[in-house]
């Protein structure tokens, strides 16, 4: 009668891999829903000044960022070096402001149309008169909560 050993310790179980490609998928689903991507891409250079009582927004969906400054190096030989406007991802006149906001607006549920503000980014380099120009077509078009963005003394930027 043959005598059989058994095999003890010697051999380590092998991990089981079936589940990594679940565990895989399940991360980079949650880093897709979690992540924000930028709604446009900056077209002006736009250096804030510091300041530093700073008050964060707490809705980001509710505010229009209009970006106020002199085109980015790739841009200046279509737009030329004096400021421009910028709202969404286009370089725009002040006569857009309208339309702008009233595309916002329809994206929005009706009770939450009233509590829409405008966040202006405006270059620290450019004059007040263009500034005045915006403000004063946001007034005319009924917009009359306004926000100056801002950075902080430590550089981070907050609204």
């Amino acid at each position: 009668m043959a005598k059989f050993s058994k095999k003890r310790g010697k051999a380590s179980p092998k991990v089981s891999t079936a589940s990594l490609p679940d565990i895989i998928f399940m991360l980079l689903f949650f880093f897709m829903m979690v992540t924000v991507l930028r709604d446009s891409t900056l077209k002006v250079a736009v250096n804030t000044p510091e300041a530093t009582q700073l008050t964060k927004l707490e809705e980001k969906s509710l505010v229009n960022y209009i970006y106020i400054g002199r085109p980015t190096i790739q841009y200046r030989d279509l737009y030329g070096t004096a400021p421009r406007i910028q709202l969404g991802d286009k370089i725009s006149i002040v006569d857009d402001i309208p339309l702008f906001l009233e595309q916002h607006k329809v994206k929005l549920p009706e009770a939450k149309r009233t509590q829409i503000t405008s966040s202006l980014r405006v270059d620290g380099e450019v004059t007040m008169g263009i500034v005045q120009d915006v403000k004063t077509k946001l007034r005319k078009s009924n917009q009359l909560k306004i926000n100056y963005s801002a950075g902080s003394r430590s550089g981070k930027l907050e609204n």
